[in-house]
């Protein structure tokens, strides 16, 4: 259900602002405006935004395929007894996925006024690799076409995400993929340490 919600929020707020040129510039990721000026919204509200049709599509597609899973997951863990509410811990996943993914740029752009960036993809990477922590030899399709293990493709997607952001040379925010994804992979091992042998369990049964 909240991973409907925030789908819905991110298609609303977007499509808004493909129609509000003023809005976009309102609440995009300017790490320009964020030190200097203090507008820290824009830290989350850069997520809920979208370059265009495509890009909002893709992401909401991936959250929504995904999401559901890590949701029903962390209320399990909620009716275990491990964590005392499985929305909340979802949300706060999210959000850490938002934010962390959002620190290199910020501070790599923080004299750059022309620099602006938008998209859900660190939050998204957060909420696949925490699918991969958990299923980590479930069948993901690699460029949507070849099915390999989670925990290859997460393997895969780390080293192109960090060759791809060093090099720089396409208007793709890569680190943010490479630190969404560290968080959704870190996240639930700081929830509940013991978590971390259960992966390793479906990592080799």
């Amino acid at each position: 259900m909240i991973t409907i919600l925030i789908v819905i929020l991110s298609v609303l707020t977007s499509v808004a602002a493909f129609r509000r040129e003023e809005l976009f510039y309102k609440l995009d990721l300017s790490p320009a405006r964020i030190v200097h000026q203090k507008e820290y919204y824009r830290i989350v509200t850069h997520a809920f935004l979208h370059a265009d049709y495509f890009h909002l599509g893709i992401n909401m597609l991936v959250l929504y395929s995904f999401g559901r899973y890590v949701e029903q997951i962390f209320s399990q863990l909620e009716s275990a007894g491990l964590i005392f509410s499985g929305p909340f811990f979802y949300i706060l996943l999210y959000v850490i996925g938002i934010v962390l993914a959002s620190v290199s740029t910020i501070s790599r752009n923080r004299n750059n006024e022309s620099y602006g960036a938008v998209g859900a993809s660190g939050a998204v990477s957060a909420i696949v690799f925490s699918y991969i922590f958990f299923a980590p030899l479930e069948k993901i399709y690699f460029y949507m076409v070849l099915p390999i293990p989670g925990i290859l493709f997460g393997v895969l997607y780390l080293i192109y995400s960090s060759y791809m952001s060093r090099r720089k040379s396409d208007n793709i925010n890569h680190s943010a993929h490479f630190w969404g994804a560290v968080v959704g992979f870190v996240f639930p091992i700081l929830l509940e340490p013991s978590l971390f042998m259960v992966f390793l369990d479906k990592l080799f049964p």
